[in-house]
């Protein structure tokens, strides 16, 4: 029976065609090129040992949404530093996409937490270093320094910032869209408090009252007893005309008898 001819390739070649397929996106055709691999008799052990191979089945699985072959390939070989950050937002992001297929509603902060620590990075993509929201921290600085320079980043930047963290470009949007969200939340508070601080009326005093105790709070144990005196105390109204001391009822004196006759 007649054979086509087949193209061998050494596990180098193949690992230099994914590396140059996952660098420019094209997952499709990443996809494609790993499912009809031709490789050279005796090579499939060493192919299947080669970081740069597994790492892109590992992106293929992920946008494929097959995500139990990732996590087999994650959990079952181990990949040095350089692929940590992008194969950790993979895992984090199937379990989180798992997650809201199950729930049927998007994940909050909250929910994402319980997430991360119900499906912990496994030692195989981790080095172990404390994470901060599961984001290192010199992943968050980096993060912070691009949002004082432009807190709406396009999706140009997006991409150039994920490849700088490690992260997805929707990680780093959704970054983005949390730090603007608190930091209007507390542009808001700030403001609230500073109008009932100067509002005219019963809620002035108040306001006040809030601001000082507020500020109180910054001081020592010694000053903080001090302005809560101050704070505590509320003088007498003016005198009206006719008065000639507190009105009745202030200062524990009691109101005149009713009834008496004069002498």
């Amino acid at each position: 029976m007649f054979q086509l001819p087949t193209l061998n390739f050494s596990p180098e070649q193949v690992a230099s065609v994914c590396e140059t397929l996952e660098e420019t996106g094209d997952i499709e055709r990443l996809g494609r090129f790993l499912w009809s691999l031709p490789v050279a008799p005796g090579a499939c052990e060493a192919i299947n040992k080669h970081e740069s191979i597994l790492r892109a089945r590992a992106v293929v699985a992920f946008h494929t949404g097959n995500f139990r072959d990732l996590y087999h390939i994650l959990e079952n070989h181990k990949f040095t530093k350089e692929s940590h950050g992008k194969l950790q937002a993979m895992w984090l992001e199937a379990h989180y996409q798992e997650a809201e297929k199950l729930r049927g509603r998007p994940l909050g902060p909250v929910d994402k937490y319980r997430v991360r620590k119900k499906f912990p990075l496994p030692r195989t993509i981790w080095d172990g270093e404390q994470k901060t929201h599961c984001f290192k921290e010199r992943t968050r600085s980096l993060l912070r320094e691009w949002y004082l320079q432009d807190p709406y980043p396009n999706p140009s930047k997006k991409r150039e910032l994920a490849q700088a963290t490690g992260l997805t470009p929707t990680q780093v949007g959704n970054w983005f869209k949390n730090r603007r969200q608190r930091d209007r939340a507390a542009a808001a508070k700030n403001r609230s408090v500073g109008l009932l601080c100067h509002s005219p009326g019963r809620g002035a005093s108040w306001a006040a009252g809030a601001c000082g105790r507020t500020a109180a709070l910054r001081c020592s144990a010694a000053a903080w007893a001090t302005a809560r005196l101050c704070l505590s105390f509320s003088p007498s109204p003016p005198l009206h005309r006719g008065e000639i001391g507190p009105p009745a009822g202030r200062l524990g004196l009691l109101p005149p008898a009713t009834g008496m006759r004069r002498g």
